[in-house]
């Protein structure tokens, strides 16, 4: 309403304010224009912003592991081919120091996604920690071939272990303004882990690239002490007092916690979420409101993992060198490093403005472009090679790189790894999201080992056309199939695949149901 003065009031607030005498009222959004100012004591419905990233950068540093994992073989196994290798290997050798990272991988997804929901996400996540470090020990003093795959299982367990405990905690730890960009972190930590490899990699050996890789877990282990456990898995398996006084550290003083912990209770008594058996869990996974998601998922991961996206990231010092452009390959693999970073911490900030589905299109569609020319402008340098003529427009390769880089980093790097800790029911939330991550990991194997194989059997220029066909015709699945979970509560989500709610449209406009009246001066609050 307005004032006197011609200030607008929340009416509802005031009647709060007058039937509950001495409980401070509650303002999640005031008028740009006359607007009322707070009243001492009074709460807001949003916490601290400072808290909330906090804790996600904390659950997060462990997947710059990840990345890391994923830019070592493409610094190491042009050292390790080297006639001057301590430990030499061969093509076939060097498929296997790339792969097998990803072959564990999948393991450390179940691990966590069953411990998630039993131990809760922060417990797991300290425990991904420490096969890493071991890892990484073992790569840096190994002095045959056996030690470096014994080192790359144990950091690719690792790697998995901390996808989906990271990202879950995020969605669960925050609220849903900044959930979206926060859940991207992962994303900023995974291409910031390829960037470090990258960049150390074009200056130290591949010993000292694993031994300063292994600091990266230690820094994490201690940092994850400082974070406290998700409210919303506390409240799910009965610790109400808990999950209340975790959600006081995450949202801060000045926040009103009751409306979001009575949010969560309600949910969890609504639909009796407690510790569940293996029966239920069983039970809980082949729901409609489980499955739906988990198709659309696991789609999603199959089409951007065979768009090539770890072809590149695995092998680009090799990609730079077969795409027939004459830019130092180490050099261009540092930039190539830069501009994922760059582009993974500007697709945070668009994750927040144009939601998952517009993100996903500008991946699917960039991809598909870049990796056509890609791979016309290699055929035309074969062409060009036994014809004996001087290649032109050697820009053509290194362009079509970076912007396939930007566009799938955009959308298909972080969209996914976002939604895995979105879209799942609370009651399986952890195990299934496991499920999700083990997937996409194994893709990430079956695509980074059948490199190789797919330049012997459609040539090098045909593999790139060949995943730029796949990302283009990604487009019309994402269209029919991916929803739109920005802005959405995680109770929202869960209500619209178990068929409780119709769409993830925004909701009714507020003028259909006022909250703000008007009053003419001099007249009385009803």
């Amino acid at each position: 309403m307005k004032t006197g003065s011609g200030s607008r009031v929340d009416l509802e607030s005031l009647k709060a304010l007058v039937t509950q005498p001495g409980k401070p009222i509650v303002i999640d959004r005031v008028a740009k224009e006359g607007s009322a100012r707070l009243l001492p004591g009074v709460k807001r419905k949003r916490g601290s912003s400072l808290r909330q990233v906090g804790a996600a950068l904390l659950a997060n540093l462990g997947t710059i592991n990840t990345g890391m994992a994923f830019g070592f073989s493409a610094v190491a196994i042009p050292q390790l081919e080297a006639p001057d290798s301590l430990i030499p290997i061969d093509k076939d050798q060097a498929s296997w120091v790339a792969s097998l990272a990803a072959v564990t991988t999948p393991i450390g997804c179940i691990l966590t996604g069953w411990m998630m929901d039993v131990i809760g996400r922060k417990k797991s996540l300290i425990l991904t920690q420490i096969p890493t470090i071991i890892g990484w020990l073992l790569i840096a003093y190994a002095n045959s071939l056996p030690m470096i795959y014994a080192g790359r299982l144990l950091v690719g367990l690792g790697s998995g272990m901390v996808g989906a405990p990271a990202r879950v905690y995020t969605a669960e730890a925050t609220q849903p303004h900044l959930r979206g960009m926060l859940a991207a972190i992962a994303s900023v930590g995974v291409s910031l882990g390829v960037l470090i490899e990258y960049g150390i990699g074009a200056v130290y050996d591949w010993k000292t690239v694993a031994l300063i890789s292994s600091t990266v877990p230690v820094l994490s282990l201690l940092g994850l002490f400082l974070i406290p456990e998700s409210p919303q898995w506390l409240v799910s398996v009965g610790k109400e007092s808990k999950g209340r006084a975790a959600l006081a550290k995450l949202r801060g003083p000045t926040c009103d916690i009751d409306f979001e912990a009575n949010q969560m209770i309600n949910f969890a008594q609504k639909n009796n979420l407690h510790k569940p058996s293996t029966e239920e869990v069983l039970r809980g996974l082949v729901q409609p409101s489980a499955l739906k998601p988990f198709f659309i998922l696991t789609l999603y991961f199959l089409i951007y993992q065979f768009s090539g996206v770890n072809s590149v990231t695995f092998y680009a010092v090799e990609v730079f060198q077969d795409s027939g452009a004459t830019w130092d390959k180490y050099f261009a693999t540092v930039m190539l490093g830069i501009v994922r970073l760059v582009i993974t911490v500007f697709s945070c900030v668009c994750m927040r403005m144009y939601g998952r589905r517009t993100l996903t299109f500008v991946s699917s569609v960039g991809c598909g472009v870049s990796l056509l020319t890609l791979g016309s402008y290699m055929w035309m340098g074969e062409k060009w090679a036994k014809e004996g003529i001087e290649p032109v427009a050697t820009w053509i390769p290194i362009f079509a790189i970076f912007v396939f880089t930007a566009a799938s980093v955009l959308g298909y790097l972080v969209v996914p790894w976002v939604m895995v800790g979105e879209v799942y029911p609370t009651q399986v939330r952890g195990i299934i999201g496991g499920l999700t991550t083990c997937g996409c990991h194994f893709f990430i194997f079956l695509v980074v080992k059948s490199y190789p194989l797919f330049q012997s059997l459609f040539t090098k220029h045909g593999t790139w056309i060949f995943y730029g066909c796949i990302s283009s015709f990604g487009t019309i699945f994402f269209y029919f199939f991916l929803p739109e979970t920005k802005g959405r509560t995680l109770q929202e989500i869960e209500d619209y695949f178990s068929g409780r709610r119709k769409n993830l449209g925004k909701p009714n406009p507020p003028s259909q149901t006022p909250s703000f009246i008007q009053i003419q001066k001099g007249n009385v609050l009803p």
